[in-house]
């Protein structure tokens, strides 16, 4: 595990003042995602093992989709690529081939320190990604197409694929074919000429933003190729930077006071309410104790 920390933040400005000395590179684009805890790979929900090695969701990733759809088709309906399908799936909690990231860094640093009250000392990470501009594409991309249609492959189907063949013999297969028949669905002008080492691959992806979460947290993200990984230290087109953060309830105060906080990040009445409700209540008297359940 070769982690790049940049160091150490206690409170927004130091943070910043870490992110601002950090190496700026020309012809690349900097995102940014925070974890709660340090620990957390940057693997998404879809791609995740039990600790013996086994897939959690993968084999199932083609019927999760369709049976989200089936669901519920209408939600669906104004979406004209894959990938904003996954997009919308991702939305609701489903495990996909995407990981979150932002552009903006206060949103991760508020996800970084976001943790229940019992994990508030647990020290959490804002991890940076300077991708290369080559890297980064938009949501009616061509390898972006590829690379959502994935999920359309059944998990028999998935195991066929051979990332090893040259880009005319790997077109010639019966899964490739497949993948084909997909893509073709929502870009009936696409040719049979799928470049292998790209269904591999991890790209960084923005997409439209059909919702108000995605316009409030500035965000894009990683799409995740065939069986692929993010080793720690980043990869060709992907080079990674962490910052550890520490002392999150005072880091949570100072964004509140920017206007970083559960109501601007997740912009919809219910995290508001309970946002507010939080805010203004008033203070428990030390010698009361009560026995009431909590109400929402």
């Amino acid at each position: 595990r070769d982690k790049k920390i940049l160091g150490v933040a206690d409170s927004v400005a130091s943070f910043l003042q870490l992110l601002y000395g950090s190496p700026a590179k020309a012809t690349t684009e900097t995102f940014f995602r925070g974890h709660s805890d340090a620990g957390y790979e940057l693997t998404p929900s879809l791609l995740r093992k039990w600790d013996n090695g086994d897939w959690q969701f993968m084999p199932s990733e083609d019927r999760l989709c369709k049976e989200l759809l089936i669901a519920h088709y209408d939600e669906f309906q104004g979406d004209q690529y894959c990938f904003d399908r996954l997009v919308r799936m991702q939305h609701y909690g489903l495990p996909t081939r995407l990981l979150d990231i932002s552009s903006n860094p206060l949103v991760a640093l508020f996800f970084a320190c976001s943790s229940r009250p019992e994990q508030l000392d647990i020290e959490g990470e804002v991890i940076a990604f300077q991708v290369s501009s080559d890297r980064v594409k938009y949501y009616d991309s061509d390898t972006v197409s590829c690379l959502s249609n994935l999920s359309n492959l059944t998990y028999a189907q998935k195991n066929e694929i051979d990332l090893t063949l040259d880009r005319e013999p790997f077109n010639q297969t019966e899964v490739a074919s497949k993948l084909l028949h997909h893509i073709k669905s929502e870009k009936g002008f696409f040719e049979g000429r799928i470049v292998p080492d790209h269904l591999g691959s991890i790209i960084c992806v923005k997409a439209k933003r059909t919702n108000t979460r995605i316009k409030s947290q500035a965000g894009a993200f990683l799409l995740f190729g065939h069986e692929a990984a993010l080793p720690d230290a980043g990869q060709d087109g992907i080079e990674i930077f962490r910052v550890t953060i520490q002392n999150k309830a005072d880091i949570l105060d100072q964004l509140d006071r920017i206007n970083i906080n559960a109501t601007t990040v997740y912009p919809s009445i219910d995290q508001t309410a309970v946002h507010l409700r939080d805010l203004h209540q008033s203070p428990r008297p030390p010698s009361t104790a009560s026995s009431a359940a909590p109400g929402r």
